[in-house]
């Protein structure tokens, strides 16, 4: 009599077919990101997301009573030291600026955390995409070149039209703001500038020697731009009909 506790597989039978997996939209989006400032010549540099005070504010030129500083924009720690979840990848850069010495290209992709009111475009957490080029002759037309090629080739386009306008970041100057032409309107793209000069002294650089420029501009909104996402929660809502059109 046959055993009843032990299963019947037919081995005959065909296998049942596992699902493969892709990448998340927003990593697709900084590969791609990456692999176009590579062919320009940047590295990529990563830091911790987990930062010190000095990093993410002091060392970047932003004053103790600055409104980045206040509890409502920043997550921090309840320890002795005092240790934040990184507003911005702009520490990123004054780290590699410590262990290296120009001409140098980086870029610091990554995730930043602010403390925001969640809704269609605001997320407490998101990714962002910063740049930094130091050089006897860098200048703010260098900067304009390198945007403008990162966005034809990010969406495609080689009609593009940007333009700048003077904005205030207390670690550039000048510092200006990056529109881009979006369906007939500008859309603002990015924060950039010069490299401050109070910023190349500290890293023990000669401003009268080196000059440089940062930009920074969220792979959340690029994704959004380029796929006509209406909502930025979607990117974190794990909804599987949302990723897999990607």
């Amino acid at each position: 009599m046959a055993d009843k506790s032990k299963k019947f597989i037919d081995v005959t039978a065909p296998g049942k077919k596992m699902e493969r997996g892709h990448l998340h939209p927003l990593t697709q989006a900084m590969d791609k990101a990456g692999d176009i400032f590579q062919s320009m010549g940047f590295e990529v540099a990563d830091g911790p997301e987990l930062e010190t005070e000095y990093y993410n504010f002091d060392a970047l030129n932003i004053p103790a009573d600055h409104p980045a500083r206040a509890m409502q924009d920043t997550f921090w720690i309840k320890s002795k030291e005092k240790f934040l979840l990184r507003t911005h990848t702009s520490s990123v850069q004054i780290r590699y600026m410590e262990r290296n010495q120009p001409p140098f290209r980086i870029i610091s992709p990554g995730r930043v955390f602010r403390m925001e009111a969640t809704d269609a475009t605001h997320e407490t957490q998101f990714y962002q995409i910063e740049g930094l080029m130091v050089d006897r002759k860098t200048n703010l037309a260098n900067l304009k070149a390198v945007i403008k090629i990162f966005l034809q080739r990010f969406f495609g386009d080689e009609n593009i039209d940007i333009r700048f306008r003077a904005s205030y970041f207390p670690f550039v100057e000048p510092g200006v703001e990056v529109d881009m032409k979006f369906k007939g309107k500008w859309l603002e793209i990015a924060g950039a500038g010069m490299v401050h000069p109070k910023i190349l002294d500290k890293m023990k650089l000669n401003p009268k020697e080196w000059q440089g420029f940062a930009f920074g501009m969220s792979i959340d909104r690029l994704v959004m731009i380029k796929h006509k996402i209406d909502d930025i929660r979607l990117f974190y809502s794990g909804d599987l009909r949302f990723l897999k059109q990607f």
